[in-house]
């Protein structure tokens, strides 16, 4: 769908707005009076949203490519149909799949109240079908408002099961990574990426970071806060259908986010991954929700 086909068929007036980036992605400008936000039709992908009353709560890398297949280093990524390096019968394909480099499209546009609701559908590319992924459609829900509420429906159209993994690899912008506390995950299994995978358990109420961490919570279903003293303010993720959370700093630079870019971002994502991977049975669907809300301290 070019430029002028959306903007007819979904601009709101001071609303939603759509352009095009100097290297030809498409972006949506969202303003309402509850929050402002931008989204890529690449990857279905938020980088911005900020609701009022507050500082933006994505996080974005200043050197970060946005640019036509190249995955964005912030926002939300949706990761989509495995987390990580694809393990199995098969392991080819892009890390965390190739839902976040293809482009998207807009299927639905409204305000209702102070809220706008968007669904983004991704249906089988030649990319997908390539990695062996020909049957299936993913549908992407937006509400923009005071809160952000993320869905993220699965259906499988064959006839056999369809495994798969997913997340909503959120960015937050964050004060100083030292100093948040992340509370939600006691008594959680978790695999530590950086420590050769090895299983442990969350023994203590509160996680804080102090060097590199990579950690998948398996069997978990539990809310997450982010407790910001330096920013006052508190980020909670409640979500649905998801049996997995990441929580992850890289605590050094990387080659599309400069030193000490780091220090201002932690990641807490809604997943199903690992052990909790999703065996979806032929002609059926299964949704993950997020909701994100903001509280001063």
């Amino acid at each position: 769908m070019d430029l002028q086909t959306l903007t007819d068929s979904f601009a709101i007036l001071g609303v939603l707005a759509f352009d095009e980036t100097e290297t030809g992605l498409v972006r949506a400008r969202i303003t309402t009076p509850a929050c402002t936000a931008e989204l890529y039709l690449q990857g279905a992908h938020l980088t911005h949203w900020q609701p009022a009353g507050h500082g933006p709560v994505l996080f974005l890398s200043e050197q970060s490519s946005i640019a036509p297949g190249k995955a964005i280093r912030g926002g939300v990524p949706i990761i989509f149909p495995w987390f990580g390096t694809r393990t199995g019968a098969r392991t080819d394909g892009p890390s965390h799949g190739f839902a976040r480099t293809e482009i998207w499209e807009l299927a639905f546009a409204a305000l209702a109240g102070d809220d706008l609701h968007l669904t983004l559908t991704l249906a089988p590319t030649e990319q997908s079908r390539a990695l062996g992924f020909d049957h299936f459609s993913v549908a992407l829900q937006l509400v923009l408002g005071e809160t952000l509420t993320m869905r993220l429906t699965v259906a499988n159209e064959s006839g056999e099961p369809l495994r798969i993994e997913e997340a909503f690899h959120t960015y937050f912008t964050v004060g100083d990574a030292a100093q948040v506390r992340i509370t939600g995950l006691a008594g959680a299994e978790y695999l530590d990426k950086t420590d050769h995978f090895t299983r442990k358990v969350q023994t203590g109420p509160v996680i804080t970071l102090s060097a590199e961490t990579d950690r998948l919570y398996l069997n978990t279903t539990a809310a997450v806060t982010l407790e910001d003293p330096t920013l006052r303010r508190a980020i909670s993720v409640v979500k649905q259908g998801s049996q997995s959370t990441v929580v992850w700093n890289p605590w050094k630079a990387l080659p599309d986010m400069a030193d000490p870019a780091w220090q201002g971002m932690t990641c807490a994502e809604t997943a199903n991954a690992a052990d909790n991977a999703l065996t979806i049975a032929p002609n059926s669907t299964h949704t993950m929700e997020a909701r994100i809300s903001v509280e001063s301290l």
